[in-house]
């Protein structure tokens, strides 16, 4: 049972004890000891962390039937420089990974290419990542040299879900964003919202709440209506039925055949 977050690589001393002899593939999934998991390394930005990327680390964990899965956040200093702005900074983006529960160490900081020294460190054994050639940093793919040693394991995408998806979404409903957390709080400086934007959204809140109140005016006069137009039945229903009722009276005392 998961109890704790997974650890940092740089606080523990989460280290592969035992000899660590080079697997193939073919080796790593016919299943390894108890005592030597293989060590598989997953690295990314995982800005806005969400179910692609978690599907993403999943298949990572589940490639061999005993593994290890090392996870590497890039800094923000290098995703800035490679890759460009992020949502959520470096500290956020190391915690979302610590509480996924596929991740079983978080390597902070970690390096955009990955080089023999560093390898060697983690005693990684495979990288995962999706089949995709990754172009970045003035190389064609950044995992190619990964893929020639022989040390690469890939992984699918998941469609129809990315961090670019997220951010494309909030830019295209901006104005509805941007009314609710007016409604809710923030300022205009904490939206960087403009003067006379904040004004235009404010009134539309207004503008919303009035159409609200005449919503459920509405609805309150038909439910009143229909009251009415209910008793009104009941009360025709009755008249109707004492109508008959002394007019049968009626004949019965001064008809033909009545009493009188």
């Amino acid at each position: 049972t998961l109890t704790a977050p997974a650890p940092f690589a740089d606080e523990t001393s989460c280290q592969c004890r035992a000899p660590h002899e080079k697997l193939t593939i073919a080796q790593a999934r016919l299943g390894t000891p108890a005592d030597r998991p293989v060590r598989v390394y997953a690295d990314g930005i995982f800005d806005l962390f969400h179910a692609g990327h978690a599907r993403a680390l999943m298949q990572a964990k589940t490639l061999f039937p005993n593994s290890y899965l090392l996870v590497g956040v890039c800094s923000d200093d290098l995703t800035h420089k490679f890759k460009g702005f992020t949502v959520m900074n470096e500290t956020e983006r190391y915690e979302a990974l610590r509480h996924c529960r596929y991740v079983d160490e978080v390597i902070r900081d970690a390096p955009w290419t990955l080089t023999p020294e560093f390898l060697e460190k983690h005693k990684i054994d495979f990288v995962a990542h999706d089949d995709i050639p990754y172009s970045s940093a003035g190389s064609d793919d950044v995992y190619k040299h990964i893929k020639e040693a022989g040390m690469f394991v890939p992984t699918q995408r998941t469609e129809g879900i990315s961090t670019s998806d997220i951010i494309t979404r909030i830019v295209r409903d901006y104005d509805v964003y941007a009314r609710r957390n007016l409604q809710r709080g923030y300022t205009a400086k904490e939206l960087n919202v403009s003067f006379i934007n904040e004004k235009k959204y404010r009134f539309q809140n207004q503008v919303d709440k009035m159409k609200e109140k005449v919503k459920n005016v509405e609805e309150k006069s038909k439910e009143f209506v229909y009251k009415v137009e209910e008793k009104s039945h009941d009360l025709i229903q009755k008249w109707e039925e004492k109508s008959r009722e002394f007019i049968g009276n009626f004949l019965e005392l001064f008809g033909p055949d009545g009493a009188w």
